[in-house]
């Protein structure tokens, strides 16, 4: 995976950052990024290692999404499991290991801890129910500006939705107040965006004392039409 460089995506995580620092019930911290899907030496190697530890079905099974608050939700009983090719499972993680490393290593990672998230709109109802509620008003006026950039660079109309869910040990997630993450896959433009938020306390700038309060919101709407 090759990070894409964007200057109006780094712009827009700085400036989320900002208001919450002047505006926001707590610190947050994004990552919002843009990766091309064209395999390095290590992608490769380690679509190798998926791929022999994997059944030979061309198939990898997910976690059905929880619906509601909380990633670690109940899941709704009788809901049929999704799945995704093995390839598409690889640029997930491909793309984990490129956001965090060398701190963290998801190469191990399991199917079973990702998700497909069902429409657009319930990213976007996600996205906005936590902003609203960390950042107030300020998030009104730059909701448009966020998702008229996140389209430009990804095409959301094109894009299937996924998400990882963290295990709060041994990840990234494991020491904030809540977090979210999204993972806009756009096949025909062989390009993912990642999309990462955590919320720390004010003056934790190490991240060690967060609470496990994990924040997930995935009400699915019934209508395909966005509205930002």
């Amino acid at each position: 995976m090759k990070l894409l460089e964007n200057v109006n995506l780094d712009c827009l995580s700085e400036l989320i950052h900002t208001l919450s620092l002047t505006t926001g019930s707590c610190r947050l911290q994004l990552k919002l990024e843009s990766y091309s899907c064209k395999m390095t030496g290590d992608d490769k190697k380690l679509l190798r290692q998926i791929t022999n530890t994997s059944e030979d079905t061309g198939l990898q099974a997910l976690s059905p999404p929880n619906l509601g608050y909380g990633y670690h939700s109940p899941t709704v009983t009788g809901q049929e499991q999704d799945a995704c090719s093995t390839r598409t499972f690889h640029c997930l993680v491909s793309t984990l290991n490129a956001s965090f490393r060398p701190d963290y290593d998801f190469s191990n990672a399991k199917s079973e801890e990702f998700c497909r998230i069902p429409n657009l709109n319930t990213v976007i109802e996600d996205i906005h129910n936590i902003f609203y509620t960390s950042l107030g008003d300020s998030f009104c006026d730059i909701k448009e500006h966020l998702w008229n950039t996140i389209d430009k660079e990804i095409g959301l109309q094109e894009c299937s939705f996924y998400s990882y869910n963290s295990d709060l040990d041994s990840d990234p997630y494991g020491h904030c107040l809540w977090y979210f993450n999204f993972f806009f896959y756009n096949k025909k433009m062989k390009r993912i965006l990642f999309f990462s938020c955590q919320a720390h306390p004010y003056g934790d700038n190490m991240s060690e004392d967060g609470e496990e309060d994990v924040y997930y919101s995935g009400t699915e709407m019934g209508s395909s039409d966005v509205e930002y």
